[in-house]
């Protein structure tokens, strides 16, 4: 019985996959790092799920602050 292995060059894959080589190499860097230990975050670049909350909460509150202002806008121009 024969195992057949295909290796693929850090350019080829990452490009079959649609993942950028610098994120490939951060993956790398971030193993090599952590003792040969996957650590997984969940989707998202964030350090913890309160960063990640933090992040979301800031987005609403700029998407609100956005609609003020078009409200605001709106009131002014119709008067």
């Amino acid at each position: 019985m024969y195992s057949i292995i295909l290796i693929f060059p850090t350019r080829r894959s990452p490009k079959q996959f649609g993942v950028h080589d610098t994120t490939i190499g951060g993956w790398v860097k971030s193993y090599k790092e952590h003792d040969d230990q996957v650590i997984v975050r969940g989707s998202g670049n964030y350090s913890s799920d309160e960063a990640k909350e933090i992040a979301h909460l800031k987005k609403q509150l700029r998407d609100t602050q956005d609609a003020l202002n078009v409200l605001k806008k709106i009131s002014i121009l119709g008067k």
